[in-house]
C-alpha cells in the first residue's frame, strides 16, 4: 500500500470514472485500499481471490481499529457487509495467513544458513567428448631426418576419442556497490596436446581446444583481483592473478568463452591478446563518452618471484579503444608492447606460431597491433572478424620476426530457438611471415627454416604455406543451466605445411552453469 490520502492522487482514476466515488469512500472514510506506491490503482488488472482476500483483510483490520477508536464512523450496514465477505473468503484468508507464515519461515532459514552476506558463488563445469580422425604430417625427409618433403609420413598419435572436463568456480565478494573481489579456482583433466612426437612439434598449437585444461585434477588459483569503480566512468582492477588483456579489455565478441563459444582455442579471440601469459598487474577501464571507452593495463607473469618481480623480467603493457559508432557495429582497436624476458623466444599465445625463435638465450621486444569488428546485420545474423600483427625484435642479438593472423565469422543468435547460438569461423592462425634472426652475426633460431629441415644452415624467410582453419558449431540450450554444443573443426595445411594431411576434429561439449 502506498501513501495516497485522496483519490485524486491516483493517476489512473479519472473523476468521471464510475468507481471514483467508491474509491473516494474507501480512502477517506476507511483509509483502505489506497493504491500502489507509484500513485496508481491499476483497476484494469485482473484480480484473483488471494489478492482480494488480502485487500479484504487490510480493510477488516482498519475497521477494527476505527471501531475501537470511534464506533460512530462505521455503520451497521458496513458491518453486515464486512461479516458476509469475511465468511465468504474465510478459506482464502486462512491460506493467506499460512503462506505468510511459510514465507517468514523460509526467509529466516535462508538468513540463518546462507553462505555469506557479501559473497556469491558462480561456476561452470564443461565436459568434452572429442576426437581427431586419422591423419599424418609431413615431418620427415626421405633420409629420415626432420623436415618436410611433401609426403605425409608421421601419423597422428592422438587420434583416439577422449572424454574430459574443465571445472571453474568464481567467488564474487561485494564490499559495497562500487567494489568487489573476484576469486577463481579451476580444475581439469583434458589434454589433447602432443609434445612427444614430430607430429606434435608441427601441429600442437593448431589443434588445441578452448575448453581443455589439464591440472591433473588438482585445484589451481586462476583469479584473485580487486575491482573498484573510482568514479562513475572510471574503474580500476589490480591483483596477483587474473589480470591480463583478456580480462581487462572489453570484447565486442559474444562468444569469448570456453564453455559457450567455439570449440577451438583459436576461434575464441584474437591470439595477440594472450601474449605473455600474464597473471598479475593493474588495469583501468575509462568511458569518456557514451560510445567510447578506453582500457589499459600493465601485467607480468613472474610477479611472485623475488628475482623477477614486477619490473625485472617479462611484462606486457597495452591499451584498447572500444567504439560503438552505431547501434549495430562494435569496433575494438588495441596495441600491446611486451618483453619476453625469461620466456625467451616464445609469445605464449598458445595458438599457431606461438614460438618465434629456437634460441633459448634470445630476448624479444614485441609490438602487437589488432582490431576486432562485429556488425549485427540483423537481429539474427552477425558478421565479425579480427586481424592481428606482431613485430618482435631481438634485444641481445640482431634480427626480427613478424607474424599475422586473421579470422572472419558468421554468427546466428537465437538460431531455431531463444538462447541457442550458431557460428561459422574461417581464418589463418598466427603465421611467421618473415624471420631474419642472427646470433653473433650468423643466422640462427629461425623457426621457418628449421621446420623446412635446415637445422644447421639456417636461412631467412617466413612460412611457405598457410593453415586455413574452418569451424562450425551449434550451441543448444537444454535448460537454464545446461547447454549442449556439437561442432567440427577442419584444418587445411595444418602446421602451415601443405604436405600434411587435413585434420578433422569433432567434439561434443556439455556445459553446466550455476
Amino acid at each position: 500500500m502506498g501513501q495516497v490520502t485522496e483519490v485524486n492522487q491516483l493517476r489512473d482514476v479519472a473523476p468521471n470514472h464510475w468507481a471514483y466515488t467508491a474509491l473516494n469512500d474507501l480512502i477517506q472514510r476507511y483509509n483502505c485500499l489506497q493504491g500502489y506506491p507509484n500513485n496508481t490503482f491499476q483497476g484494469q488488472r485482473p484480480l484473483n481471490r488471494y489478492e482480494f482476500a488480502a485487500g479484504l483483510n487490510a480493510c477488516a483490520n482498519t475497521l477494527e481499529t476505527l471501531l475501537t477508536e470511534n464506533a460512530d464512523i462505521v455503520t451497521r450496514a458496513d458491518l453486515d457487509i464486512l461479516r458476509r465477505l469475511t465468511q465468504e473468503f474465510e478459506a482464502e484468508l486462512a491460506t493467506l495467513d499460512s503462506q505468510i507464515n511459510n514465507l517468514e519461515s523460509r526467509v529466516n532459514f535462508l538468513s540463518d544458513s546462507q553462505f555469506s552476506t557479501t559473497t556469491k558463488l558462480y561456476g561452470q563445469v564443461v565436459m568434452g567428448l572429442q576426437g581427431r580422425f586419422s591423419n599424418s604430417a609431413d615431418a620427415q625427409k626421405a633420409d629420415e631426418t626432420f623436415g618436410r618433403d611433401g609426403n605425409p609420413d608421421t601419423p597422428d598419435p592422438n587420434d583416439e576419442i577422449s572424454f574430459g572436463y574443465n571445472a571453474q568456480l568464481t567467488l564474487l565478494t561485494q564490499f559495497n556497490p562500487r567494489s568487489f573481489l573476484l576469486t577463481g579456482i579451476q580444475a581439469g583433466n583434458l589434454n589433447t596436446s602432443d609434445f612427444t612426437s614430430n607430429f606434435g612439434l608441427l601441429n600442437n598449437n593448431f589443434t588445441r581446444l578452448g575448453y581443455e585444461s589439464n591440472t591433473n585434477n588438482g585445484l589451481i588459483l586462476t583469479d584473485a583481483s580487486y575491482r573498484q569503480l573510482v568514479t562513475d566512468n572510471l574503474a580500476m582492477i589490480v591483483g596477483p592473478a587474473g589480470v591480463n588483456p583478456v580480462s581487462v579489455f572489453r570484447g565486442p565478441s559474444r562468444v569469448e568463452s570456453a564453455g559457450f563459444g567455439p570449440l577451438s582455442r583459436f576461434a575464441q579471440r584474437n591470439p595477440i591478446k594472450q601474449i605473455g601469459a600474464t597473471t598479475a598487474g593493474i588495469g583501468f577501464d575509462w568511458q569518456p563518452a557514451q560510445k567510447i571507452s578506453l582500457q589499459g593495463l600493465y601485467a607480468v607473469p613472474f610477479a611472485n618471484t623475488s628475482t623477477a618481480g614486477l619490473f625485472n623480467d617479462s611484462y606486457i603493457a597495452g591499451v584498447q579503444a572500444f567504439l560503438t559508432p552505431t547501434e549495430t557495429i562494435d569496433v575494438a582497436l588495441y596495441y600491446l608492447n611486451s618483453y619476453s624476458g625469461s620466456n625467451a623466444g616464445r609469445l605464449l599465445t598458445g595458438v599457431g606460431d606461438s614460438d618465434i625463435s629456437s634460441f633459448t638465450a634470445a630476448r624479444f621486444n614485441t609490438d602487437a597491433f589488432g582490431a576486432t569488428v562485429n556488425w549485427a546485420i540483423t537481429e539474427d545474423v552477425t558478421l565479425g572478424g579480427w586481424v592481428g600483427f606482431t613485430t618482435s625484435r631481438q634485444v641481445n642479438f640482431a634480427g626480427s620476426v613478424q607474424t599475422n593472423n586473421w579470422m572472419v565469422s558468421l554468427q546466428f543468435p537465437d538460431l531455431f530457438a531463444e538462447g541457442n547460438y550458431g557460428g561459422i569461423f574461417f581464418g589463418v592462425p598466427p603465421r611467421i611471415t618473415e624471420s631474419n634472426l642472427t646470433v653473433d652475426g650468423f643466422l640462427a633460431g629461425n623457426l621457418p627454416s628449421i621446420f623446412e629441415g635446415n637445422l644447421v644452415t639456417n636461412t631467412n624467410g617466413g612460412r611457405r604455406d598457410s593453415t586455413y582453419h574452418l569451424e562450425a558449431f551449434y550451441r543448444s540450450r537444454l535448460s537454464r543451466h545446461i547447454t549442449l554444443t556439437p561442432g567440427a573443426i577442419l584444418l587445411f595445411n595444418p602446421g602451415h605445411n601443405a604436405g600434411s594431411d587435413p585434420i578433422l576434429i569433432v567434439g561434443l561439449r556439455t556445459t553446466f552453469s550455476f
